[in-house]
């Protein structure tokens, strides 16, 4: 997979991150998952389509999502709860559409649609298309977090 397509997910993940949850998220090295088992409790997946077809992924640790959660509405966060599930949809939703607006300035033009969240230990994540996921793992202070990016061939 092409870094062209990569690099503005992750530019785009610390972005968000840094400016909407005052957290400084560090990458580790990127891998390509083998598997469909997500690397988090919570997850948002979000197709894309356009110039290239595939999906993003974001799964983040119980501990980390609390802390993003707790960032953004400035109130203490116990569980994973519908509020959660939302900010994760929210966020998802973020990093996308920052990772599309940096994709246009290559002359890369894609469209996404609405994230799917899904919680609980062990929990599966399933990229519909034919190419390599690739996986980045980061870590915060709060927790770690994965961003899985996959695109068709």
């Amino acid at each position: 997979m092409d870094a062209k397509i990569i690099n503005p997910f992750l530019e785009a993940t610390i972005n968000v991150l840094k400016t909407m949850a005052m957290l400084d998220p560090t990458p580790g090295k990127a891998f390509v998952k083998k598997d469909t088992v997500a690397h988090g409790d919570v997850s948002g997946i979000i197709g894309i389509t356009g110039d290239a077809q595939g999906s993003m992924s974001i799964s983040f640790s119980e501990s980390c999502i609390k802390a993003v959660v707790q960032n953004l509405l400035g109130m203490p966060v116990t569980e994973i709860n519908d509020e959660v599930r939302d900010a994760v949809g929210e966020i998802t939703n973020m990093i996308c559409g920052d990772a599309r607006r940096r994709l246009d300035a290559d002359n890369i033009h894609l469209q996404a649609g609405t994230p799917t969240i899904v919680s609980g230990k062990g929990h599966s994540i399933t990229h519909i298309n034919d190419g390599p996921r690739i996986a980045i793992p980061f870590d915060t202070s709060s927790g770690q977090f994965v961003i899985e990016v996959a695109f068709n061939k």
